[in-house]
């Protein structure tokens, strides 16, 4: 079986999801993404070609007549490689859309199409033209996507609310990060038995041995129980100036608070601002990116609670992997799965500072319970949502779009 995915680049924590793929008896992987980097991919995000192992193929990227990237000689490429199934993502899917021939190739079976989406700011079809005329899709710098002329948002929602329903229902399946999926994709008429829940998840053994190294190896910074950690790049949706915020105002009555903040991104040196501006100098520590597992495990075991303030996802996945509890609001919707009030974490009103402190306080104020609901994570992590649900979910939706064609089994290792 050889499946093709679209990639807009090689994200490093992606890769190992799609080695382990690649190393499923009679399965091959090849990845299409673009020669420089691709619109779809989020600023600084970390990509790396090291110790990957399966075929990537670079196709140059260009603006189409609808106004999104796609890949040029893509259909080339398809007849060259034949794969059975293509996995593709937003807005990559449209090429099969628009295009005459890729469209036939997918309506025809030659190839098995596959979205992969989370699915994040997709509203319900009902529900678009509301979703969309209050403040549609929010991005990296917190702008909204609506429109302030209605007729335009009107418009707007009508011609994507009818090319979501096309392609909805020219993919074959679809692998979704949330159980949403059902509802969301339902709306738009794509039969249940063709969504596959697979969660979000990085390689979660590699984590999980990094922990154990982390642990037995001497602490990377002195020891605090009063010391917050959080992990993602450094742009306004992740909110990172709320948390300094909320860490100034703790810092009254804990005196020794400290912020460890790993990542970069263009909202570093505001940041830095911010924290000599509020007089936490000695409290908040910039580390940069940490790409390594068991440095990154290091940092995280020195640390009490991870603390999300905005978006994000993968970053809750490692945190609960070296056992935090997780302080989060509204997310990209994988916290749903991963974070439980009470057992694994606390939820604070979005954008809210007062509610964030009061969240933080209790759990610096109880660090019994951090322990507990820190080793709560790592169970949901060892027992419901790591590497092996992420495969497996791809598995089925393989097999299933194959039908009995060509059916392969993971093993996990």
């Amino acid at each position: 079986m050889k499946v093709l995915f679209t990639f807009g680049g090689l994200p490093h924590y992606y890769n190992n999801v799609l080695n382990r793929l690649n190393q499923i008896e009679d399965l091959e992987v090849i990845v299409v993404i673009p020669k420089i980097k691709g619109e779809t991919i989020g600023f600084g995000v970390h990509q790396k070609r090291e110790g990957i192992e399966f075929t990537v193929i670079e196709l140059e990227e260009y603006k189409t007549f609808y106004g999104k990237p796609f890949f040029k000689n893509f259909k080339q490429t398809l007849d060259e490689l034949q794969p059975d199934i293509v996995v593709t993502i937003w807005p990559y899917v449209l090429g099969f859309l628009f295009y005459p021939s890729l469209l036939f190739m997918a309506e025809s079976g030659k190839i098995k199409l596959i979205q992969k989406e989370i699915p994040f700011g997709v509203p319900k079809l009902k529900e678009a033209y509301k979703f969309y005329n209050s403040k549609g899709v929010v991005t990296e710098d917190l702008d909204f996507t609506a429109s302030k002329n209605k007729f335009v948002n009107f418009a707007k929602v009508g011609a994507l609310s009818l090319t979501r329903l096309l392609y909805y229902n020219l993919c074959k399946a679809h692998v979704n990060y949330l159980e949403d999926a059902f509802e969301i994709l339902g709306s738009y008429g794509v039969n249940r038995k063709k969504i596959f829940i697979t969660y979000n998840s990085p390689d979660t053994d590699i984590l999980l041995k990094a922990f154990k190294e982390a642990k037995s190896e001497e602490l990377i910074l002195p020891e605090n129980k009063y010391r917050l950690i959080h992990v993602g790049r450094l742009v306004k949706w992740k909110k990172v100036d709320l948390l300094i915020e909320a860490v100034a105002h703790l810092k009254s009555k804990y005196p020794d608070i400290e912020l460890v903040v790993i990542g970069n991104g263009p909202q570093l040196e505001d940041l830095k601002i911010q924290t000599k501006n509020l007089e936490l100098d000695d409290r908040v520590l910039f580390v940069g990116g940490v790409y390594d597992p068991v440095l990154l495990g290091k940092y995280f075991v020195a640390s009490s609670v991870y603390v999300l303030a905005g978006m994000g996802g993968l970053s809750i996945n490692e945190a609960m992997c070296f056992n935090k509890p997780v302080v989060c609001s509204v997310c990209d919707g994988t916290e749903k799965k991963l974070v439980r009030e009470n057992y694994n974490g606390k939820y604070f009103k979005e954008s809210n500072l007062e509610d964030l402190i009061q969240k933080l306080d209790y759990l610096l104020d109880n660090p019994e319970i951090i322990k507990q609901l820190g080793f709560n994570s790592g169970q949901i992590i060892k027992n419901e949502v790591n590497i092996h649900t992420v495969i497996n979910g791809y598995v089925n939706a393989f097999n299933y779009v194959m039908n009995e064609n060509h059916k392969i089994v993971y093993k996990a290792l």
